[in-house]
């Protein structure tokens, strides 16, 4: 299972998704595949700045500001996690208020 804490300034993932075994679970790599994909939009792609830290298993970004594009992305890759998460039932999703 798969852990996503947002906040106003940060998202903290956690764990696997537990689909298929290590190397081979593709549920892991889509999920990976669009948070990669946001961290080099936000860089790329906003003025915004970012502090990205990606590891086996975890992955935290987080910011002090976004901008409306910035917040755009990362709603688009939120979405993304949404329709993952219908279908495999993979994440648990925190928010703060």
């Amino acid at each position: 299972m798969i852990t996503v804490h947002l906040t106003n300034h940060s998202i903290r993932m956690d764990g696997h998704a537990g689909y298929h075994i290590d190397g081979q679970d593709i549920v892991c790599s889509a999920i990976s595949a669009l948070t990669c994909t946001l961290i080099n939009a936000l860089e790329r792609l906003t003025d915004n700045r970012i502090r990205a830290d990606t590891g086996d298993g975890k992955t935290i970004i987080e910011w002090q500001e976004l901008c409306d594009k910035g917040r755009l992305l990362v709603d688009a890759w939120y979405i993304g996690l949404l329709a993952i998460n219908e279908q495999y039932n993979c994440i648990t999703f925190i928010t703060d208020p």
